[in-house]
């Protein structure tokens, strides 16, 4: 694993993760107070979730995926992935190493959206606490498994075609997924299209892992058997992406 303790080293010597913590931590105080949420202190609580959920998936999506494009370009780039891999370290296992060295960054910082969620916005009422748990570790795990095969994807690209491409082509799968889709459903919707709904089919559908709204207006958690329809679907997603990944993935620069 040294490749991993090497590329996990090198990102917590940036400290960009730390910058994302304080935003994922501080945010979510800070912003109710100065926005209208301070007017009624009845959705002081709901801001203070929407704040620290939308500073998780921001800070995810901007400094997660360029940091894992990043390091999946300097692996080839450097020498480094010859050199692993003249010491008997495989291409696959060098993809995997890298991935779980961003992962270990940004995981926290969800887990650090979900514990703010539980601390500080957690309902009064007895009754809905159990929800309220149940809720945010489904949130939680949904997350995780919607971002993780972006991370990969990104590692490989950025391997092969360079860090902006990398960085740049799994924004834009992430951002489409969570709000593209969503306009192609509402346009169905208003007018079915064969061609919109074959796309609509293949795409991914990154916005059912986003319970952000479930939380602000506490519709409760998903039913057992949807939410593991829903951690089947991601599964897959993840699964498809890692073989796309792998065979993207590269330990020499093309240059």
């Amino acid at each position: 694993m040294r490749l991993f303790h090497l590329t996990a080293s090198t990102i917590f010597r940036r400290k960009a993760w730390a910058i994302c913590a304080f935003a994922v931590v501080v945010l979510p105080f800070v912003l109710p107070l100065i926005s209208t949420a301070t007017e009624r202190l009845s959705v002081v609580q709901p801001a203070r979730i929407q704040a620290a959920w939308a500073s998780v998936w921001v800070c995810t999506l901007l400094w997660g995926l360029y940091s894992a494009a990043r390091q999946g370009e300097a692996n080839s780039k450097s020498g480094l992935g010859e050199y692993f891999l003249t010491t008997g370290v495989s291409a696959t296992r060098q993809w995997l190493e890298i991935w779980l060295a961003v992962m270990i960054f940004v995981i926290p910082l969800a887990i650090l959206g979900t514990t703010i969620c539980l601390l500080f916005a957690m309902p009064a009422d007895p009754q809905e606490r159990g929800m309220w748990w149940v809720m945010n570790l489904q949130y939680l795990t949904l997350f995780s498994l919607a971002i993780a095969p972006l991370l990969g994807l990104s590692i490989a690209l950025a391997s092969r075609f360079g860090g902006i491409v990398g960085f740049a082509a799994t924004l834009c799968i992430a951002i489409y997924g969570l709000w593209g889709v969503g306009y192609i459903d509402r346009m169905l919707k208003l007018e079915p299209n064969p061609i919109l709904h074959g796309i609509w089919q293949i795409s991914p559908q990154y916005r059912w892992a986003d319970l952000t709204q479930r939380l602000y207006f506490k519709s409760g958690a998903i039913e057992a058997t949807r939410f593991w329809q829903l951690a089947a679907y991601f599964a897959g997603i993840l699964a498809v992406y890692c073989g796309l990944s792998r065979l993207c993935f590269r330990v020499k620069s093309l240059s």
